[in-house]
């Protein structure tokens, strides 16, 4: 007897979704940078607008080169630290903040300071505290952590009452009770936090480098550009910037989903 519930898309229809949207997209990207190029027209001044093909000709001699390439792996690792320590602790924060009611209620104040102190104030007063290298770092975790204690506390609260109750009822353990119904129940919702996160992270590290101005990073290449008025040049790094951000946030997407087939 075949079964009556509804199967998941396999490969091919994974493949075919994928095609059918390959094609807006592209679409999307030519509109934009034939808006870009229209403006830099009307413009017609390379040190307030240049044209998409003056920051590819920087790029293309800006990417190769070593400096480029150290200021690359400074940024991406400042991002990805400050990515795990919001990962790491909003997720045992949130936890918490489910299973007691009291933490979160103490928690619930400093979450609403962070989400409405602007960036640039944080980095601020944050270049008063820490060394220049740093302070992206904590800027970027400050400003994450509270989507990530967020998402794991309404993960945890979407696990099945029904099989919480059973599990009280058998004096289930609470850390099989975490990782075997908490946790499992909370991916989805950790899953699409977490992407948020991350993409805010590289927003806030570059954001923090320009101003604190560490010896390697993106940020300063921006500000060290923008200081010798090469527009083109200032142009190229922040492209970096979004390729590194769109590139990071594709590979975690692609992670999670073979995540989810594998279970």
């Amino acid at each position: 007897m075949g079964s009556t519930g509804h199967s998941s898309p396999g490969p091919a229809a994974a493949r075919a979704g994928a095609g059918s949207r390959l094609l807006p997209t592209l679409a999307g990207i030519a509109f934009l940078l034939a808006a870009w190029e229209a403006a830099a027209t009307i413009v017609g001044k390379e040190l307030v607008l240049p044209a998409p093909v003056e920051v590819l000709s920087s790029a293309i001699a800006l990417y190769p080169t070593r400096g480029f390439l150290l200021d690359l792996g400074a940024t991406f690792l400042r991002g990805l630290a400050a990515f795990a320590l919001s990962a790491v602790l909003g997720v045992a924060a949130g936890l918490a903040s489910d299973l007691r009611p009291a933490f979160g209620a103490a928690l619930a104040p400093l979450l609403s300071v962070i989400r409405a102190t602007p960036v640039l104030a944080l980095v601020l007063i944050a270049l008063l505290w820490f060394p220049s290298g740093f302070v992206p770092v904590f800027s970027a975790f400050l400003m994450a952590f509270p989507i990530m204690v967020t998402s794991a506390a309404e993960g945890s609260r979407a696990a099945d009452p029904r099989l919480l109750e059973m599990a009280a009822l058998f004096r289930v353990p609470k850390r099989r009770l975490l990782l075997e119904l908490r946790l499992p129940a909370a991916a989805p919702h950790l899953a699409s936090g977490a992407r948020s996160a991350l993409g805010l992270c590289w927003k806030v590290v570059v954001a923090g480098e320009i101003l604190s101005q560490p010896t390697r990073a993106i940020g300063r290449g921006m500000q060290d550009s923008r200081v010798m008025l090469e527009t083109a040049s200032v142009f190229a790094w922040a492209l970096a910037a979004v390729l590194l951000c769109g590139l990071t946030e594709w590979a975690f997407s692609f992670a999670t989903r073979r995540f989810r087939r594998g279970l």
